[in-house]
Formats: structure tokens, C-alpha cells, sequence
């Protein structure tokens, strides 16, 4: 007798490993928005579950079978929407509603003289005129502001049933009642704004974009149920994509942003930047220096004197002694026969970085790019160059060192004066005179290079630089303990900075600068940055601010590849 092969045949409800997303999918990204939300406005507050959900772009497969059809929701309104309108007609109403506002409008007894402005009200239907009468007529004995109150509601009702029949096309016969318009109105716009919603969850899979108690009014209770127990899901799935990412709970059940989540976003600005360099031909891996160096390559050379032995290709010393002195024993080596090993090398780099977080940075957002590179930078160097010396550098109308930790709650400063004309000093050993007194919008580069160069006057590499990004001319200088913010720029700040950069360049340090466009900008900021470049044999980078992170980057991995001095 035939038996089937195989036996009990399972049905598993909710789950379709055709529309499932495998295991395997990448899974969202939950650091990169909460980084770019702490770069824009300068300190990380802790982020609820809604909120963390709500700033998450998730991929609409990962929810894919979870719950109701978002189609099914929007097909359900939008049949709700199409039988109002095929329903009613809004000619009739309009007329009611103009009747009940001219009829409450002759109710209305008032003061002679605040007739002329009544009719003008009337007449043109401005409620901000009834409105200032009805506060002119507050004094008035008699019931002339409750009056007004009445046409004033009228005159609302006029506007929104005018507004309903402009926005919205009705085919039906069935008249409307003013009540029954405006019902109908909140209706509609709740109908659209519910659509409106489910259109973007389809689009991010954001399930906390959706008005679950508007939703309510109109989806029947068990497709409710289905879709919150999908919003629990997918805020579940976040939660526990947040804590692999490095976004930690906190006590509150909030989340916070670890070393790891860190890591994490730097090298996902590491592949964007250099991924964006492949297709010009600028990849990450050309121009390698051969030199004296630890890493050792496949090609050979022959011996010449100074190079070390501890390089030495032994096998290939040997077959060449041996070809040369055939059968010949014992063997003996000339240096003729010796091959070495090429070697690349990787000569280490001290680097300052200065970031302009004057007033002007703030025009453009000009200030994220500078935190956004910063932060990949230090990612690079923490990746691939750990031997190399790094420091971050804030300048404003100071200069102040700064920890990697610290970049992201970075601002530009406010701007606290604006006189036209600004000529201004202060002495910073008076022990009454603190920095907080002091205008903080300025760009004092010449302190911001003292302190660079204070801090790369000790590293044991002969290749140091100064990464100097700016958008324009310096506005403070500091003369022993005198500070002196000059505004329009002054010649006497600008040779205060010539002179620091003179000793940047004494002591072997390359200033590297990188203007960034402002709104302010003219071509004597760029004059400027070319003569410091000039003066201290630099060079100067002229770059949009989308792209500073790019262009920073792969200066330092180029100079990588070369000695420096």
C-alpha cells in the first residue's frame, strides 16, 4: 500500500519566510540619528523609547507581517472619505451658515463711534476687527460684547464651511447642517492627516508616527489590537537593536549614547567618506612610500649599503649564491647575492585641529561639518594610525583644548554684539575679569596656534601639522595679558597671527588651512588665508562644508604616505 512520505504538515500563523526579514539583514540604524540630533543642537539629552523610535528610518520589510497591512488601513480611510463625499453636498450649507452670520451681525447694537469700524468688520469679515471691538466694548453696559462673541462664531462657521467646500469635492444630494458641516470637516481632516501619516510609516517603518487613538475612531478594535501589538514589536526590535549598538537604557528607561555607539557612527563616516572617493579614482590604497620601514612587501631589491639585514629575503639570498657559485662548497655569500626586502613606511604624524566655533560658524549649519569631521578623523586615527598624536583645539575669542568626548556638544558662539564698529580690550590678569564676562563670538586664531603649537612642540616626530578650519579673517589677538577683539578685522590682529605662524613654521610645523563658505565671506578672507599659507609654506584648501569631512581625511592619509619633511 502507497504511504505519503513525510507526516504532520505544520501551519505557523504570523510568520511568511517570503516577506520575513532573515536574520541575516542588516539591521537599522539607530546611533547615526542620535548623533546628528546631538550635533545640531549641541548636548545629547536622553531619548525615550517614542522618540528614539520616531528619529529611527527603519527598512518597511522588517515589519512586513507583524500586523495589519498599512495598505488595508489606508484602503479603509480612504473608502470612509470616498462615501462622505458621495454623500452629502455643501451648496445648501453655505447658504445657511452666510444666513446665521448676517442675521447675528443685525443683532448687534453698539456706540456710534464704534459703528464705522463694526460695518468695516462686517463687511470685509476680518475677525481680528471684531476682535479689538469686543475689547472696546467690555466697558459698555448692555450685552454688545456677547453680541459680537456670537457673530464672531458665526463668521468662523462662514470661513469653515467656505474652506470645506474649496478643499474637498462633494457629489452627493443630502444636505448638511452648520454642526453637521463642521463635524463632517473635522472628520475629513482627520481622514487626511491619518493618511498622511500612514504614507510616511510606509515609507520609514516609523509605527510611532501614527495617531493610535485618531486611528481609533475609524479601524475596527481588533485591527487596532493587531497594530499596537505591532508598535510593541518593532519598538522592542529597536530597543534591542539600540542596546547592540551602544546605546545604553538608562535608570529611567531611557537611552544614552557609550564609547561604543561612538565607534560605531565614526566608522560609518569613515565607509561614507571613502566610499565617496572610489569613484574618482582617489582610492584608499595608491601611492605607498618605500623606504626604511616595519612593513614588509613582496618586492625585492639588491643589497645597498646602510640598508638593514634584519630585511633580508634569506631564501632568495641563497638561490642567488648558489647560482652564482654552483656546486662549490662550502657556500659562501657575497653582497652581491643578498636581496631585501622592500618595506612601506608609516611615518607617525602629530596633528592639532582647529575648529572655528566663532559666531559666524552657526550661518549654514558650517558647524556640524566641522563636528562631523573632527569626530571621523579621530575615528581614522584611533583605527588605523593609533601611534599617531591627535588633539582638538575650540577656537572663539579663546582657545581651548578639547576631549573627543566633548566634540559633539560643541556650538558656535552667540553673537552678543552688534555694533558695526567694535574695538574692544581686556585684561585677563585682572583677577576681577573672567572669561565669562568676555564676548565669545570673535576668532582669536593667533591664540588658537600658540596653543597648537605649545602642544606639538613636545612629540617625538619630526612630521607635525595644524589643521586650521575657518571661514574667514581673525577678529582677536592676544598681546601678553591683553586680549583685543577688533571688528571689522584689524591690520594689528592680522600681524599678532603672522608672527604666531612664523614660529609654527620655525619649529617645522606645517599649517594646513581649510576655508569653509559663510555668508559673510569676501576676497580678503581669502587673501588672507593665502598669504598665512604663503608666509609659513602651507597650503590652503577651498572646500564647501558638505565636503570638509572628505577632504580632510584624505589629506591626512596622503601625507601619511610621505614624509612630510
Amino acid at each position: 500500500m502507497d504511504q505519503r512520505i513525510g507526516g504532520i504538515i505544520h501551519a505557523y500563523q504570523k510568520y511568511d519566510p517570503a516577506s520575513f526579514p532573515p536574520p541575516t539583514q542588516e539591521p537599522p540604524d539607530l546611533v547615526s540619528p542620535a548623533f546628528e540630533q546631538a550635533m545640531m543642537y549641541g548636548e545629547f539629552r536622553e531619548l525615550s523609547e517614542e522618540e528614539l523610535a520616531r528619529a529611527v528610518r527603519l527598512d518597511p520589510s522588517q515589519i512586513q507581517g507583524l500586523g495589519p497591512s498599512i495598505d488595508f488601513l489606508k484602503a479603509m480611510l480612504e473608502e470612509r472619505k470616498r462615501k462622505i463625499l458621495e454623500t452629502y453636498e455643501a451648496r445648501t450649507v453655505q447658504k445657511k451658515a452666510r444666513k446665521a452670520f448676517h442675521q447675528a451681525a443685525k443683532n448687534v447694537r453698539l456706540p456710534k463711534q464704534l459703528n464705522d469700524t463694526y460695518r468695516q468688520a462686517i463687511n470685509r469679515e476680518q475677525p481680528y476687527l471684531l476682535e479689538a471691538l469686543w475689547y472696546r466694548a467690555e466697558g459698555i453696559s448692555g450685552n454688545a460684547a456677547s453680541e459680537l462673541l456670537k457673530v464672531a462664531a458665526r463668521m468662523a462657521d462662514k470661513h469653515n464651511i467656505e474652506e470645506l467646500d474649496s478643499k474637498y469635492e462633494f457629489t452627493g444630494n443630502e444636505s448638511m447642517t452648520v454642526p453637521k458641516a463642521l463635524e463632517i470637516k473635522e472628520e475629513l481632516e482627520k481622514i487626511d492627516e491619518l493618511l498622511k501619516q500612514l504614507e510616511e510609516a510606509a515609507k520609514s517603518a516609523q509605527i510611532g508616527l501614527i495617531d493610535m487613538e485618531m486611528l481609533g475612531e475609524f479601524a475596527e478594535p481588533g485591527d487596532m489590537e493587531q497594530l499596537e501589538e505591532m508598535r510593541r514589536q518593532v519598538e522592542n526590535m529597536i530597543r534591542e537593536q539600540a542596546e547592540r549598538q551602544g546605546l545604553q537604557r538608562g535608570e529611567g528607561g531611557q537611552f544614552r549614547l557609550t564609547p561604543q555607539a561612538y565607534k560605531i557612527f565614526q566608522g560609518r563616516l569613515l565607509e561614507r567618506i571613502f566610499s565617496e572617493l572610489a569613484p574618482s579614482r582617489t582610492g584608499r590604497h595608491q601611492g605607498n612610500v618605500v623606504g626604511e620601514g616595519a612593513v614588509e612587501l613582496q618586492q625585492t631589491k639588491p643589497y645597498e649599503f646602510g640598508d638593514s639585514v634584519a630585511n633580508m629575503d634569506i631564501p632568495q639570498t641563497v638561490i642567488n649564491a648558489l647560482l652564482r657559485q654552483g656546486d662549490e662548497r662550502p657556500l659562501r655569500l657575497h653582497s652581491d647575492d643578498i636581496e631585501i626586502h622592500k618595506t612601506r613606511n608609516h611615518p607617525k604624524c602629530a596633528t592639532c585641529v582647529i575648529m572655528d566655533m566663532s559666531g559666524s560658524m552657526r550661518y549654514d549649519g558650517q558647524y556640524m561639518n566641522v563636528k562631523r569631521m573632527a569626530l571621523a578623523l579621530q575615528g581614522l586615527i584611533q583605527s588605523e594610525y593609533p601611534g599617531d598624536f591627535l588633539r582638538f583645539i575650540e577656537m572663539y575669542t579663546f582657545a581651548k583644548l578639547r576631549a573627543p568626548g566633548e566634540i559633539v556638544n560643541l556650538m558656535p558662539k552667540p553673537v552678543s554684539i552688534h555694533d558695526p564698529w567694535v574695538r574692544l580690550k581686556a585684561d585677563m590678569s585682572d583677577p576681577d575679569i573672567s572669561e565669562t564676562q568676555i564676548h565669545q563670538h570673535f576668532t582669536n586664531i593667533q591664540r588658537s596656534l600658540q596653543l597648537a603649537r605649545q602642544n606639538l612642540a613636545n612629540c617625538d616626530t619630526p612630521n607635525r601639522q595644524i589643521v586650521l578650519i575657518t571661514d574667514g579673517l581673525p577678529t582677536a589677538h592676544c598681546e601678553g595679558e591683553w586680549l583685543f577683539m577688533l571688528y571689522p578685522p584689524d591690520p594689528r590682529t592680522e600681524q599678532a597671527t603672522m608672527r604666531e605662524a612664523a614660529l609654527c613654521q620655525k619649529e617645522g610645523i606645517t599649517i594646513n588651512i581649510f576655508l569653509v563658505p559663510s555668508w559673510s565671506q569676501s576676497e580678503e578672507d581669502i587673501r588672507f588665508a593665502s598669504r598665512l599659507a604663503k608666509s609659513t609654506a602651507g597650503r590652503v584648501f577651498f572646500t564647501s562644508g558638505n565636503n570638509l569631512d572628505r577632504f580632510v581625511l584624505w589629506d591626512y592619509v596622503q601625507n601619511k604616505r610621505e614624509v612630510i619633511t
